[in-house]
């Protein structure tokens, strides 16, 4: 075979040996590229829910959460999906006729149905909880309690979820549950950050939670909570104050100034022409104030306001008893309380109230708070009325009350001052979520929330990937070396002529 026939054949199969090695390489191209675009196309995310009631003492609410169903529970995050809010009074209104209190629940619960995809309901937790109005009923009347135990149950059965039960929070639970929702929703359990304290207001009762460095529970036992969340240590400082919510605030405040039983009362908590005729039978049906009703009292009491914020304010003071202190120091009514500590979150009626006077942005001093709610007390209730057309009358009749009592609350019961006055922030929501202690009590129930801190790689992915990076392009240079001390040694040999 001549020399120039192999020539051409050599030539032949490296020129298809180069096709080969290119086609290959396309080939490989193809197929990172398809592989990187099919792994990191947008998934359908899935999903697992919970459920929670709050049976609060004037209405019941309705939450549902989801959270990544793929992810572990140290890492998957919970969020608010839908809420509810049930037609009617709270479940303990219906004492009387506890199969109502089943029944109000209905339409909210065939709304979580829908919010919920149906192969989830089985799946889905479904928890009640009943906060300080159940707590007044049972100490009143345990049978009745009992019976609208029963028959929410019975109603909460019906529906495909898996129930778990209702139960009567304790206090100290309302206010910790609070207390762990605003600092999980802010994210600052998981990272280790200072925790944001919780303050609470409900119509029945009212809580203050949070950690002090002045608190390690020895002084007052009662009083504290200690957690393990996400490998950090938290001994909390909580109390809540039966009988001190919004609404049964102003029974004790009404039973003070009818303790004689008068047919007549001048009351500074509500506005110049407010009249009204109201039963003495009625604001005495309360376990706050039943043991105060005043003997031989005629059957009604005309309700005149003159609207006074300064003897508002008096007749708020005279709810709380600053006369003893078995303590370092207290709050109310002889109850222990450390100094107050950093920021704190302040939700609920909290909320609402200082919305509607516009005052949520605590960067507005005190005083000009208080000057605020003291021209409304002032204003009469006929113009109050034509101000606020939107508002029921109901609502819009207690919010001279209400703001004088929040705010008396804060700075003589809970001692903030003019400079820390500014450390409280109102909040509705906290990224999309309620603030209250609903989500703490699911997470705590779910365990959704670990004693320690999940585990990580020794490296961030960030790290990982630069660590690789380094070691491959060491890998090339040192083969390209070899390579090059390799290939002189051979063009060196001798020719065999």
């Amino acid at each position: 075979m001549s020399a120039q026939r192999v020539m051409k054949e050599k030539n032949l199969w490296h020129k298809s040996g180069i096709v080969i090695v290119a086609v290959i390489a396309v080939v490989a191209v193809v197929a990172l590229v398809v592989v990187l675009v099919v792994q990191n196309m947008p998934l359908p995310q899935k999903y697992k829910y919970g459920i929670v009631l709050d049976a609060g003492s004037s209405h019941t609410t309705v939450f549902i959460y989801e959270w990544p169903a793929e992810k572990d529970n140290n890492t998957g995050r919970a969020e608010q999906k839908h809420s509810c809010n049930v037609k009617g009074p709270g479940i303990s209104s219906y004492a009387g006729t506890p199969w109502k209190a089943g029944q109000a629940l209905r339409e909210c619960m065939r709304e979580a149905e829908k919010n919920i995809p149906e192969k989830r309901h089985a799946q889905t937790p479904l928890y009640l909880g009943a906060t300080a109005g159940m707590r007044l009923l049972d100490l009143q009347n345990r049978s009745a309690s009992d019976e609208v135990f029963r028959a929410v149950s019975e109603t909460l059965q019906t529906f495909p979820f898996s129930y778990q039960g209702a139960r009567i929070l304790s206090g100290q639970e309302e206010g910790a549950f609070g207390w762990v929702t605003v600092n999980y929703l802010d994210d600052r359990l998981k990272q280790g950050l200072k925790t944001t304290g919780a303050l609470d207001l409900g119509g029945a009762s009212t809580q203050i939670s949070f950690v002090s460095k002045m608190f390690d529970g020895s002084e007052s036992p009662g009083n504290s909570v200690t957690f393990r969340l996400y490998g950090n240590d938290y001994n909390l400082y909580t109390h809540s104050f039966l009988c001190y919510g919004k609404d049964q605030a102003l029974k004790m405040a009404l039973a003070h100034q009818t303790q004689s039983g008068p047919p007549a009362i001048k009351d500074p908590c509500f506005h110049p022409e407010y009249v009204e005729t109201k039963e003495y039978s009625k604001l005495y049906d309360s376990p706050c104030v039943s043991d105060r009703k005043p003997q031989g009292a005629p059957a009604f009491f005309q309700h005149t306001g003159i609207g006074n914020f300064q003897q508002c304010q008096d007749v708020v003071r005279s709810l709380f008893n600053f006369s003893q202190c078995k303590y370092s120091q207290c709050s109310l009514n002889g109850v222990y309380q450390p100094p107050l500590q950093g920021a704190f979150g302040a939700f609920s009626a909290y909320y609402y109230i200082m919305d509607f006077f516009n005052l949520t942005d605590t960067s507005i001093h005190l005083d000009t708070v208080k000057e605020k709610i003291a021209r409304f007390c002032a204003t009469p209730w006929q113009r109050v009325k034509q101000q606020n057309p939107g508002i029921k009358l109901k609502y819009l009749v207690g919010y001279c009350f209400a703001g004088t009592y929040l705010l008396t609350l804060l700075t003589d019961g809970y001692n903030f001052t003019s400079e820390t006055y500014s450390n409280i922030k109102f909040i509705h929501k906290i990224k999309g979520s309620d603030a209250g202690w609903t989500l703490g009590y699911m997470l705590n129930l779910t365990n959704m929330i670990p004693a320690e801190a999940p585990n990580e790689p020794p490296l961030p992915y960030a790290g990982y990937v630069a660590v690789v990076m380094v070691i491959v392009i060491l890998l090339v240079v040192l083969f390209l070396f070899i390579a090059h001390a390799i290939r002189p040694s051979c063009s060196k040999r001798p020719r065999v002529v």
